[in-house]
């Protein structure tokens, strides 16, 4: 019986130690992501006081949108570690909004691109409009199963 015991606080200690390790890596990448975002926000604050500046704006708004969505991105990969660190829970639904937004992000550049792509080869443009074909396949059945999922537990989708 004894024996039993020692293996049953063994096995009691390993799974703290596990716990802990997981939420020591999880503050990790969330300080690691939070430098990375606000690396990138300071960044497009002084590209965007550049371009005003400079008055070419207008040129580089594709490029600021682009940055300004993957910022978002990095937040909510920061609110799934947040998630999963608090609740010991890998939540489907950040990935899938995360998922999203980088589909709109990759379709905002094509669109922005298509002119110019338009003017180069027929073949870069026709491959242009087959990714942006799968891209909008892709943002339906991202929200498809998004809905889905809420649909399953309609308190999932808040941020608390």
């Amino acid at each position: 019986m004894s024996k039993q015991r020692h293996s049953d606080r063994l096995k009691e200690w390993i799974i703290l130690w596990f716990s802990r390790a997981e939420d020591i890596i999880y503050v990790g990448l969330g300080l690691l992501l939070t430098a990375i975002a606000f690396t990138l926000l300071i960044t497009e604050v002084l590209y965007f006081g550049q371009y005003i500046s400079t008055g070419s704006l207008a040129e580089n708004i594709v490029f600021l949108l682009d940055r300004i969505l993957l910022i978002i991105i990095f937040v909510e990969v920061l609110y799934t570690v947040q998630v999963s660190f608090r609740q010991h829970i890998l939540q489907p639904e950040p990935f899938l909004v995360v998922g999203l937004i980088a589909v709109t992000r990759r379709i905002l550049v094509l669109t922005a691109e298509m002119s110019k792509l338009a003017k180069e080869t027929q073949t870069s443009f026709y491959n242009a409009m087959i990714e942006l074909g799968l891209l909008t396949v892709l943002i339906i059945s991202l929200v498809l199963c998004l809905h889905m999922l809420r649909q399953r537990d309609p308190s999932s989708g808040e941020k608390s």
